[in-house]
């Protein structure tokens, strides 16, 4: 492992108070106009060509070298989610239910490091084109980006993304070939009996124990239609229904999430749950209808990719080859569709004081900032070697 860590110590202190500016003024999904905004401020001071409104809010800058017809893509995700910061800190949330709770205000700073690194030393022969995407919380940016030309306009050999993860020491960076998180799907069951006096049960089918009876079926499903070599995940996580003592509702709803790998699977989970939904209604005299979404696909790494990332991630931190791939999901999963890529979990745990992602007591690690920098340089240098 070479350090190259003398080299960014400047960058590293305005880019962690960069990323905490970003911090206090969080933005959701296709609102991150000045997230974007400060970016493309950022970018244009380096001299680089800049472009924005892609799929959105995004924005990509390039960055050219030499003659080469190679290019790299480097991604980072901008937006913030939906819920309440509890962490107190000095450059908290000044926006009412929104937060910086997954990091990617440091996915930003990171990015924006590796370019002001790579446009002062310019050790490659190709293009390195940053692309800072919006909307990954669920909103599927990075499909918007794709759909608006992202690669027929910047077009590249590889793209790779990181996110920061608590889970691993801080430091360690750490991917694998193949599935390295899972396919996203949800379900809204929507369970209609007629309604009724408690007292007099018979005088309508009971949308309640239709429901009680379909979310313990469900919750069977992986264990009894998929097979044990496979993996997936089924999780009930709403169930909304009446208002009353003494008032059986006219309509329950059940509300989950469905994670997959494996495209047969994820068919077979689909057609189970709509088997079981019909064998409730049919038991119960209720009419139950279902809303299936498959909103993210898997992401998957090209194993050429991923061997090139863990090569560039060793020679700036301990790199692993993960284990086995995560069940929450990432928009990143639309780029390796279009792209060969790879995309990296970049460690940030300080043990048991570590939270999760999501957590409204979370933080990005800004000790790691600088590990992220020379990260993603690593991977532009080593693609782009000259």
């Amino acid at each position: 492992m070479s350090d190259k860590g003398s080299e960014i110590d400047d960058l590293v202190a305005p880019l962690v108070s960069f990323r905490r500016d970003l911090h206090a003024h969080p933005e959701l999904a296709y609102e991150e106009r000045r997230t974007s905004r400060k970016i493309e401020e950022a970018l244009r001071q380096l001299g680089l060509e800049v472009h924005t409104g892609i799929g959105g809010t995004g924005v990509v800058a390039s960055l050219k070298v030499g003659s080469s017809e190679r290019a790299i893509g480097l991604r980072a995700d901008m937006d913030a989610l939906p819920f309440h910061e509890e962490t107190g800190l000095p450059y908290a949330s000044r926006t009412p239910g929104v937060f910086h709770g997954c990091g990617h205000d440091g996915h930003v700073a990171m990015l924006l490091g590796a370019a002001q690194q790579l446009a002062r030393t310019r050790r490659f022969d190709g293009t390195v084109h940053f692309i800072f995407q919006p909307a990954e919380e669920g909103h599927a940016g990075a499909r918007a980006m794709v759909e608006d030309g992202l690669f027929e306009r910047f077009p590249c050999d590889r793209v790779f993304a990181l996110h920061n993860w608590p889970d691993l020491p801080a430091g360690t960076v750490s991917t694998r070939p193949g599935p390295i998180m899972a396919a996203a799907d949800k379900f809204d069951i929507l369970v209609e009996g007629r309604g009724a006096h408690a007292a007099m049960p018979h005088k309508t089918p009971d949308a309640i124990l239709a429901a009680s009876d379909l979310v313990t079926q469900l919750n069977g499903l992986v264990s009894r239609r998929i097979p044990p070599m496979s993996t997936a995940v089924l999780s009930v996580t709403r169930i909304e229904g009446g208002s009353s003592h003494n008032v059986l509702p006219a309509s329950v709803r059940v509300v989950g999430t469905v994670r997959t790998f494996d495209i047969a699977v994820q068919d077979k989970i689909e057609e189970a749950l709509r088997q079981v939904a019909a064998g409730v209604a049919l038991a119960s005299g209720t009419c139950v209808s279902v809303t299936y979404q498959r909103y993210y696909p898997a992401t998957v790494n090209d194993a050429a990719a991923a061997d090139e990332a863990l090569a560039a991630a060793a020679s700036v931190a301990r790199a692993e080859l993960a284990a086995e791939p995560a069940f929450t999901s990432e928009d990143f999963a639309f780029m390796l569709q279009t792209c060969k890529g790879a995309y990296l979990w970049l460690g940030q745990g300080r043990g048991d004081a570590e939270v999760p992602l999501h957590h409204p007591r979370y933080d990005f690690n800004d000790d790691v900032l600088a590990t992220g920098i020379r990260l993603h340089v690593a991977l532009a240098e080593r693609h782009l070697a000259s």
